[in-house]
């Protein structure tokens, strides 16, 4: 029997990677999509290999509707992943009085089009074979607001909605679809948070590492969480309850 494969996206380092590293330990095969970092990509892929799975490296960017056309519609026809997780994302902060048109769009265009194109382009798939699993990664952010991050929250948010919509869409097909949130996470994104002040917001009294994430993902891909659809799943050590 051929392994189960999950498709992560933004998969080169942080959450991505450690989710990427997760389910490889739960015996899946790896497509890992990536932007441009090919160094981290490949030691990503290296680790994976190691654990006994396989892993494809997709370079390529999420917002590309050609680009994601390109490297996934030849792989779906011979094989079609059990999971999805849309995890690419990236903050450009700044004041919405001083955010331009660039940082907005280019924002929400990774989030939101890169979580439509890649999900549109697998869905078919999935849905043909009544079976799968999509898990976006949105944040806290997005629950909450924050000050600074109009567009990151706006984007975070709205994929949200788009799980909810879509895991009502798709349930009957036993496509189930959540999300998973995390709140203040030791990744490259937070390097230059004042930890200082972060530590006394959070309850648990410490920032989550990208496994505590990834550890979430896996149980929504397995076994045990069959019969959960259309949720949020924080991981934020307290910090909104």
């Amino acid at each position: 029997m051929t392994s189960p494969i999950a498709l992560i996206t933004g998969a080169s380092k942080g959450i991505g990677a450690a989710t990427a590293l997760t389910l490889a330990e739960s015996g899946y095969d790896v497509w890992l999509n990536y932007r441009g970092d090919h160094f981290a990509a490949e030691q990503v892929k290296a680790a994976i290999v190691k654990k006994g799975r396989k892993c494809t490296l997709l370079p390529f960017d999420v917002a590309d509707k050609n680009a994601v056309r390109t490297a996934l519609e030849p792989l779906l026809k011979d094989a079609v992943p059990y999971v999805l997780v849309n995890n690419a994302g990236y903050t450009k902060d700044g004041l919405m009085m001083w955010m331009d048109d660039e940082d907005w769009n280019g924002v929400l265009d990774v989030h939101l089009n890169g979580f439509f194109y890649v999900t549109k382009c697998v869905l078919t798939y999935m849905l043909r074979k009544r079976e799968g699993r999509i898990i976006n990664m949105v944040s806290t952010s997005g629950e909450t607001g924050v000050a600074g991050q109009v567009n990151y929250s706006a984007a975070k948010s709205g994929l949200i909605g788009a799980t909810k919509s879509l895991a009502r869409e798709v349930a009957k097909r036993n496509v189930l679809v959540n999300a998973v949130s995390p709140g203040f996470i030791e990744t490259e994104m937070t390097d230059g948070l004042p930890k200082e002040k972060i530590l006394p917001m959070i309850p648990v009294g410490r920032m989550g590492t990208a496994r505590d994430v990834a550890g979430v993902v896996r149980f929504l891909c397995s076994e045990d969480a069959g019969y959960i659809t259309g949720q949020v799943l924080s991981v934020n050590g307290g910090v909104h309850m």
